[in-house]
């Protein structure tokens, strides 16, 4: 029993010992100027090139976005770094603060359904309730001399 307690805590010892190299192995402030460096150009490039307006569509930026998510953790594999990491994290909120600000959070404006769409959603229940109690008063009256 005492020796699988070593191999157990033999193997959590060199289950840390692993981590903490990855995690040493990582330079934080060089990997955040080689995102900046790397990835932030063809970004901005990108959404340069694209009409203001469409910042906020998710099928216009999707592609753009997903781009420099995927620069982001391309230089994290080959820079031995954890993926996604507080460096990236912060540099998606500067993102964000930057381009898509104005935006919903559901990435699209919000508006008032057309009146034709929304009539119908109004109008089918009140006369469905109308038309029960109608049928109730009637059925009730009608039953009354039966009885």
């Amino acid at each position: 029993m005492a020796a699988h307690h070593v191999t157990l805590l033999r193997t959590c010892f060199m289950l840390l010992l692993a981590v903490l190299q990855s995690v040493s192995g990582c330079n934080g402030g060089f990997y955040e100027r080689m995102i900046n460096d790397l990835c932030s150009p063809k970004f901005k490039l990108d959404m340069a090139g694209l009409d203001r307006g469409l910042w906020c569509s998710w099928p216009d930026t999707s592609k753009i976005y997903t781009g420099l998510s995927n620069c982001t953790y391309q230089v994290a594999l080959r820079m031995d770094c954890f993926w996604p990491n507080h460096m990236v994290d912060r540099f998606f909120m500067q993102i964000h603060r930057d381009y898509f600000r104005e935006c919903a959070l559901t990435g699209r404006l919000l508006h008032e359904p057309p009146t034709s769409v929304l009539a119908p959603f109004i109008a089918v229940p009140v006369l469905v309730t109308l038309l029960m109690t109608a049928l109730v008063v009637w059925r009730s009256k009608r039953t009354q001399g039966v009885l």
